[in-house]
């Protein structure tokens, strides 16, 4: 059986802690011993029935105020899958609490008072699931017993939620009406809600699909101790973070980037013909290289970055501000290393997700952090792999842990990319344009834009752009495609795919739409282009209102499905370098005008959207 990890998050008085007892209760799965104990404690009380609350609600203060202040694990089993419920607090105090107990969660339970609609802590309880990346999110509107079980009410507060959800990195939504305290939908289907027609709260844990959301491509064995019993005998213990690995199949060791061959993986039950993601397993290696704790076993083709520069979306956890330039200790793995903050980017309001510049993080705040540390880490973005892109930080003087992490990517300094910042010869003179644009956008009949779609390669860009355009085209418009295979063929195909090369081919690709825009087109491109600084340099080359920066949004094992040219297992194999999202990292949209999600929606269903957006901005008309 596999295992879900699953966390539980909420306003106050939502209903966490009863929907978990209520879940463990009808399930049959509390010890005898653990019933009498909360019966005691109900009648001692004076409360009518069992407070299947106090299963969770451990601690003194808990008991008291009726509420979750720590974060409370309970394990349980059916026959289908087995089971680890982080039960968080829902007070925004504990923030701090609620990302810990979900910063290993495969699914996210959120729970919504149905007489109180979506509150602040709920859209707070998913924006923190969404940064912490968890991949399946269900929405129980409890207490609908209080509401009369009202199907409108229900409705309405699926449509408010979906509102907010939209502007989330959220693909798998399930909204679920539930009573904790009356059992309805919990185990077993309710005669109160006919109109509902899904499953209950169990059958959706039992049967919600995970497999797909572990990286299996990625092989990453942080080092934890070497294993010495004898002169005969030298193995490397740890557990793999992510992917699969074999005996005989290649490594390489970071940072000395020396390799070898698997010679055999090894447990306490003997030898495995292989071994995946989670598993605590001794490696043993060919050849005799220098090996310890804090280094990285990898795949000799498939390398993670490694850089001292990054930046993260951090969470601080310490009563006492976050300092800028003083130095921490940083635990990535099992690799502890000097680290202080370089910049505090912006404070993340997760309320409303709005960024807001300052200086400091105060407890329980959320922001993105630049930070540089003493020795490289070897990494991936948090978004790929969230075993190899998470780390803690530490105040050396106290030991205590003051803030947690989830890394974005390296940070490329701008000297790496002066194609961006090129001078212009003081001898060319600028001429303004013949025609103005205004002229030829009122003979055209619609305004001139440019529509920068950016994503994964076989996101479905390309197919998107193409379908578009001859929409457009055959109402009349006068458009133009840049994409990025033909421009490599001859604008750029000078260019190669360093990080220098990808920064020229997107400058030079978007000095050629502003000559188009000015031409009075609707210019379509269509780029991976990587880089959020690049895609902002396009911007800032045109008019406010005429730039849509457009983000087709495709999960990485999607888009190796859906490969037309086998790009991704030639850049897994090592034959293709620099490979974006394999060997090179992408940096999402920090705010762009339009998420299409080609993994839940056909290509002319985007395009419909994409025809709607220019008609609701007036670029057609």
């Amino acid at each position: 059986m596999d295992l879900l990890r699953f966390t539980t998050a909420g306003s106050v008085d939502d209903g966490k802690s009863t929907l978990i007892g209520r879940l463990l209760f009808d399930s049959k799965l509390i010890f005898e011993d653990q019933l009498q104990e909360i019966e005691r404690t109900s009648k001692r009380r004076g409360e009518d029935g069992l407070n299947l609350a106090l299963l969770t609600d451990g601690l003194r203060a808990e008991r008291e105020q009726n509420i979750t202040i720590d974060v409370a694990y309970r394990y349980f089993a059916t026959p289908r899958r087995k089971f680890i419920i982080a039960d968080t607090p829902g007070h925004e105090q504990y923030t701090r609490n609620m990302v810990t107990g979900a910063s290993t969660a495969d699914l996210a339970v959120i729970l919504i008072d149905a007489r109180k609609g979506v509150s602040r802590q709920s859209k707070r309880h998913a924006s923190i699931s969404s940064l912490l990346q968890i991949p399946h999110i269900v929405v129980c509107v409890n207490k609908m017993d209080l509401v009369e079980y009202s199907r409108d009410r229900f409705e309405e507060i699926v449509q408010e939620f979906e509102e907010f959800a939209g502007k989330l990195e959220v693909e798998d939504i399930t909204f679920i009406p539930i009573s904790a305290l009356k059992g309805d939908n919990i185990v077993n289907k309710t005669e109160n809600m006919p109109w509902y027609k899904g499953s209950t709260l169990m059958y959706h844990l039992e049967h919600v699909n995970i497999a797909s959301d572990k990286n299996l491509v990625d092989f990453r064995f942080p080092v934890q101790y070497v294993i010495r019993p004898h002169q005969d005998f030298r193995g490397f213990a740890g557990r793999i973070v992510s992917g699969v690995i074999r005996p005989g199949e290649e490594i390489m060791v970071l940072p000395s980037r020396l390799t070898s061959t698997v010679r055999s993986i090894v447990t306490m039950n003997g030898e495995l013909e292989e071994a995946s993601a989670g598993v605590s397993v001794v490696m043993t290696i060919e050849d005799d290289i220098d090996i310890s704790r804090g280094d990285m076993i990898v795949r000799k083709k498939n390398v993670p970055q490694v850089a001292s520069k990054f930046d993260a979306f951090f969470c601080w956890m310490n009563p006492k501000s976050m300092e800028v330039d003083r130095q921490y200790m940083l635990m990535h793995s099992t690799r502890a290393v000097k680290a202080y903050a370089r910049d505090i980017i912006y404070r993340l309001n997760v309320d409303t997700l709005h960024r807001e510049k300052n200086g400091t993080l105060e407890l329980n705040d959320i922001g993105r952090v630049e930070f540089e540390t003493s020795q490289p880490l070897y990494f991936d973005p948090y978004k790929n792999n969230r075993g190899a892109g998470s780390f803690i930080v530490i105040d050396p003087a106290t030991n205590v842990t003051v803030g947690a992490g989830m890394i974005r990517s390296a940070v490329v300094e701008e000297t790496t990319q002066p194609a961006i910042k090129q001078k212009k010869s003081p001898d060319v003179v600028w001429h303004e344009w013949n025609i103005p644009r205004e002229v030829r956008e009122e003979r055209n009949g619609h305004k001139a834009a440019v529509l920068w779609l950016t994503g994964l390669s076989a996101s479905g860009k390309s197919t998107i752009a193409r379908e578009l355009e001859k929409k457009i085209y055959q109402k009349g418009c006068r458009t133009m495609l840049l994409d990025g295979d033909q421009v490599r063929h001859g604008l750029c195909s000078d260019l190669g795919f360093s990080d220098y090369d990808r920064t020229e081919n997107i400058r030079r690709v978007a000095e050629t739409a502003r000559l188009f825009f000015e031409h009075g087109n609707i210019v379509i491109c269509t780029f991976i282009s990587p880089f959020q600084s690049d895609r902002d340099f396009a911007r800032s080359l045109l008019p406010d209102g005429r730039f849509f920066e457009i983000y087709v949004d495709c999960d990485i094992e999607t888009a190796r499905t859906r490969d037309p040219k086998g790009l991704y297992e030639r850049a897994i194999k090592g034959e293709i370098k620099n490979f974006t999202g394999i060997s090179s990292p992408y940096e999402k949209p920090a705010k762009p005008e339009l998420i299409l999600n080609s993994k839940n929606y056909k290509p002319e269903e985007l395009v419909d959207i994409l025809y709607e957006e220019l008609y609701s901005n007036q670029i057609l008309t």
